[in-house]
């Protein structure tokens, strides 16, 4: 075994991991191969395999669960801003380059479900909005987001072109004021849950195509 290869094998084997994680040809739920199975099919060391799991489970890829295996995650949903996960720093921690594109924006009026979900009036304004997040040259996860603009009215006049929405939202929920170092940032209020609706599905999960608006 040529130990000097491992930096290089660490890069091939998170690729192949994470490809075969977002293109959908391991589910959710599906068992990673075992650190010894994938240290022999790669000729590496068992401790180039941990490194790689351990930041597939970091970036939320994976789960590792002891004695069991490491599993490709469930998506996630998400309603709490301080819930709300760094896509891009989950993406940078992969050591891919990060993209991001807006799908479709659009104010409209919540539909039952989204009432419901929301804890909104019917028929409340809201803003609608569909983003994909690419890793490398491939669609990481595809971004589904209402805003009410009863709590955040400022989300009428954004575009979301150069900020997706989640860091969008933390900015308004912090007034955007910067921090200076002299003193401590203010503590991040919570919103009240209706706020916000975040699905995050990988986009190999979901019927479009990148750049596609998924239907409803």
């Amino acid at each position: 075994m040529n130990q000097s290869r491992d930096p290089t094998l660490h890069q091939r084997i998170l690729s192949d991991i994470e490809g075969r994680i977002v293109s959908g040809d391991w589910p959710p739920g599906h068992r990673i191969p075992f650190e010894v199975d994938l240290a022999t099919q790669y000729d590496c060391s068992r401790m180039t395999v941990n490194k790689v799991l351990t930041q597939l489970a970091k970036a939320g890829l994976i789960e590792r669960r002891k004695k069991s295996g490491s599993f490709v995650t469930q998506p996630q949903a998400q309603s709490a801003v301080l819930e709300i996960h760094d896509i891009k720093a989950e993406v940078q921690s992969l050591n891919l380059p990060y993209s991001y594109a807006v799908s479709k924006k659009t104010s409209r009026k919540a539909k039952a479900d989204d009432s419901r979900r929301l804890e909104l009036p019917v028929a409340s304004s809201v803003v609608e909005v569909v983003c994909i997040h690419n890793a490398g040259m491939r669609p990481f996860c595809l971004e589904e987001r209402l805003i009410s603009l009863a709590t955040v009215p400022e989300a009428a006049n954004a575009d979301f072109l150069t900020m997706a929405p989640g860091p969008w939202l933390l900015n308004q929920c912090r007034g955007a004021r910067p921090n200076t170092g002299s003193m401590p940032s203010p503590p991040v209020p919570r919103w009240p849950p209706s706020s916000t609706l975040r699905a995050i599905l990988p986009a190999s999960w979901s019927n479009a195509a990148p750049g596609a608006v998924p239907a409803r």
